[in-house]
């Protein structure tokens, strides 16, 4: 009888045993897909944020560049000509948006910093400013800001 009652405890052991290593295992291998999935989908949220963010920066510089070229013509009214005003609607149109793609991946701090040197570029490309170096110095501050800012979220 203590044989049969042993035999049984060892069954009934084993089989605990084999349970909660299998348990142990399962909860081991549905942790490390968390993780897995996890840091895929920061890793593709960062990768958003990139895009983002590189977009934004070769907007405002496009928008630099065409400032440029308006105070490069003759005079501030012939450096508006039709093909520049449709280029400067497009890209000030297509940074507004982009502007507010950074609040909505990115959040309120970075988007007030980008609002504000997209604010510099379309005053730069609008308004007179008297010469390049006038319009450099007035989006100088608002871009080292985001950059810097950029720089930091990133990190």
């Amino acid at each position: 009888m203590n044989q049969l009652w042993a035999s049984l405890i060892g069954v009934v052991l084993g089989g605990g045993i084999s349970y909660l290593a299998q348990f142990t295992t399962a909860r081991q291998a549905a942790r490390t897909e968390d993780k897995r999935q996890a840091t895929q989908l920061a890793e593709a949220r960062r990768a958003e944020r990139l895009d983002v963010i590189r977009e934004f920066i070769q907007l405002t510089q496009e928008g630099i560049r065409l400032a440029e070229d308006r105070y490069e013509a003759p005079d501030w009214t012939s450096g508006g000509t039709p093909e520049w005003l449709t280029s400067a609607r497009a890209l000030i149109e297509h940074l507004w948006i982009c502007e507010r793609m950074i609040l909505v991946l990115i959040g309120p701090e970075l988007h007030q910093l980008a609002w504000n040197y997209a604010g510099a570029v379309n005053h730069v490309l609008w308004e007179e400013l008297g010469g390049p170096d006038a319009a450099w110095d007035h989006v100088r501050e608002p871009m080292n800001s985001f950059l810097n800012a950029a720089h930091g979220q990133l990190g």
